[in-house]
């Protein structure tokens, strides 16, 4: 018998793209094994599963490659595992460069994944066996939630991307629409070294909801309106193609008519400075240039000689509770459910299992913040299972991602940004500029009543690295 090609396989897919589908047919093949989502934050390869190969959850979060090397020690035949862009960072590291584990992308139109997930979310079905228990609903569609995933799925893409091309690897890709094609399938089955072959796919999982988006969607409509921006990114086919884009510009905001142009921090302030630019001329919010490519940003900046470009910072301990009160501490952001479940059950934060009513106190407020910053300075330095989101990873390193574009001409902290946005309109050619409102924390408790030394000092912990790049002073010194 020849020797195997492949130590194991991961299928690089996300939520709603058929992965389970795709799974059930693999695991048809005598020769090949996947064991389901392996380093999913909330259960081990199955739903309600937390054991497997010996490693229960706390084990796996200790050592996540021995559970790796468990995998392929232990399984007759072919191991492989199902991985998502908000798993375990310590696996994609370990397994993206390595030769002797197959990489399996599985993509699928972000737009009706996102659709489907929002069904399966409203209605708790996940999967379906038999059609007499469908369950549907109509959902509503969320521009920025949707530019959110986009954000880091495409993040993720462009990694895996990279990672091949250095390592000098080639990846089965596989769509969503060709997971029902047996010889697709098959094909894949050559590619991973299997012998055997299918003569059909799986037929226990049933497809859910395969009506048009337009019964599916109720602001249907106001939804085409607001993707009339992203057609650039090919939302009618699937994106493991798409062109690499330079890290940050599609955040980037540029005024039509005035040489300003905006670099967000995510978790800094932004509301307000995009109601300031929209005021400039009275062009409005809405006319701001937003989504640019690369090449739309370099015809800006022909376009306006002397822009003036800049970056509001905010300090790490605003900046942190901001994400914490907008992100975390609430339950209605679906991207954020997950970290925050692996947070209350894996991480032991005491977060509410619910919003918070009315008899959350400050004294819980506090805890809960400090537990959070306390987690944040494993998370930042890649030790924990939880992705390092935009909202709370460092500043330093969001500029740093920028450079590879372009550098703020200036760095505006949110204490002067009245001022310096003021002048720094002016030096751009606006006669009158307006002077920026605040913009505060949507929390019912103020930082301000929970603060004090340990929380400086659980911040400067996680944060030292902006701290000493960028000058932070205590917050109340600011």
């Amino acid at each position: 018998m020849a020797a195997r090609r492949f130590d194991a396989f991961v299928l690089f897919a996300e939520m709603r793209t058929g992965s389970n589908y795709l799974e059930e047919s693999l695991n048809a093949l005598p020769d090949v094994t996947c064991h389901g989502e392996v380093y999913n934050p909330t259960f081990l390869g199955h739903h309600n599963r937390f054991e497997l190969f010996g490693f229960d959850m706390d084990r796996r979060e200790r050592d996540p490659i021995g559970l790796l090397d468990a995998i392929i020690a232990q399984t007759e035949g072919l191991p492989g595992f199902r991985l998502f862009h908000d798993h375990d960072d310590r696996v994609v590291e370990r397994v993206l460069p390595d030769p002797r584990i197959a990489k399996v992308i599985l993509t699928r139109n972000p737009l009706d994944s996102y659709v489907s997930r929002k069904i399966a979310s409203e209605t708790g079905q996940w999967r379906l066996t038999d059609a007499r228990h469908l369950k549907t609903a109509r959902i509503r569609f969320d521009l920025a939630e949707f530019n959110d995933l986009m954000d880091q799925l495409m993040g993720f893409q462009r990694h895996l991307r990279r990672g091949l091309q250095l390592s000098g690897q080639a990846a089965f890709h596989i769509r969503y629409e060709d997971i029902n094609d047996p010889e697709v399938l098959n094909g894949l089955a050559a590619f991973l070294g299997s012998e055997a072959r299918v003569e059909a796919t799986s037929t226990k999982l049933k497809k859910q909801n395969p009506e048009d988006l337009s019964q599916k969607v109720e602001n249907y409509e106001e939804m085409l309106v607001g993707l009339r921006d992203l057609d650039r990114f090919g939302l009618s086919v699937t994106q493991e193609y798409e062109p690499p884009r330079p890290a940050g510009v599609p955040g980037f905001v540029a005024h039509p008519e005035v040489g300003l142009l905006f670099l967000p921090l995510k978790g800094a302030p932004e509301a307000a400075i995009l109601d300031w630019m929209g005021a400039i001329g009275g062009v409005g919010r809405d006319a701001l240039l937003r989504k640019m490519s690369q090449k739309d940003l370099r015809q800006w900046m022909k376009d306006h000689p002397g822009y003036r470009s800049f970056s509001v910072l905010r300090h790490p301990v605003a900046r942190a509770y901001n994400s914490f009160c907008r992100f975390i501490l609430p339950t209605d952001r679906p991207i954020y459910e997950e970290p925050r479940k692996v947070m209350r059950q894996r991480y032991k934060l005491p977060l509410p299992a619910k919003a918070p009513g009315t008899d959350w106190t400050e004294e819980m407020q506090k805890a809960a913040f400090l537990a959070f910053l306390a987690f944040l300075k494993p998370n930042l330095a890649g030790q924990t299972s939880i992705r390092v989101d935009t909202a709370w990873t460092t500043q330093s390193a969001i500029l740093q991602g920028m450079a590879n574009v372009t550098l703020p001409h200036a760095l505006i902290r949110e204490e002067e940004m009245q001022a310096a946005l003021h002048d720094l309109a002016r030096a751009a050619g606006v006669t009158d500029p307006p002077h920026p409102k605040p913009e505060g924390i949507p929390t019912p408790i103020a930082l301000d009543a929970i603060y004090d030394g340990t929380v400086e000092k659980a911040a400067l912990d996680a944060y030292r690295r902006d701290y000493l790049n960028l000058g932070f002073q205590r917050w109340n010194e600011a």
